[in-house]
């Protein structure tokens, strides 16, 4: 393990709170889409778009479900989400 903290991706919190707004959804809302209701609290939502914290694994598929796009829509910083969400996810599933 390296003593340097792990690289972060800049846009990453403006696209979790893109999806989020796109599907007209509030933290509390988003958290039950997800399915981490009983996992999270909704200022974890909060946390992750102003990116103060990062989701786990985990939650960034969910997010990745929920929007239908690949999880390297979210996580690569040269892609951008789909104009239109949710979308239909361009991988075989």
């Amino acid at each position: 393990m390296g003593t340097r903290p792990r690289l972060r991706q800049k846009r990453l919190p403006g696209k979790l709170r893109a999806v989020r707004s796109a599907l007209g959804l509030s933290q509390t809302e988003m958290l039950k889409r997800l399915g981490v209701e009983k996992l999270l609290d909704y200022t974890r939502i909060s946390e992750f778009e102003r990116g103060k914290r990062e989701p786990p694994l985990l939650v960034l598929l969910k997010y990745a479900e929920v929007a239908g796009v690949c999880t390297d829509v979210l996580i690569d910083d040269g892609k951008d989400l789909p104009a239109k969400l949710p979308a239909k996810p361009k991988h075989r599933v």
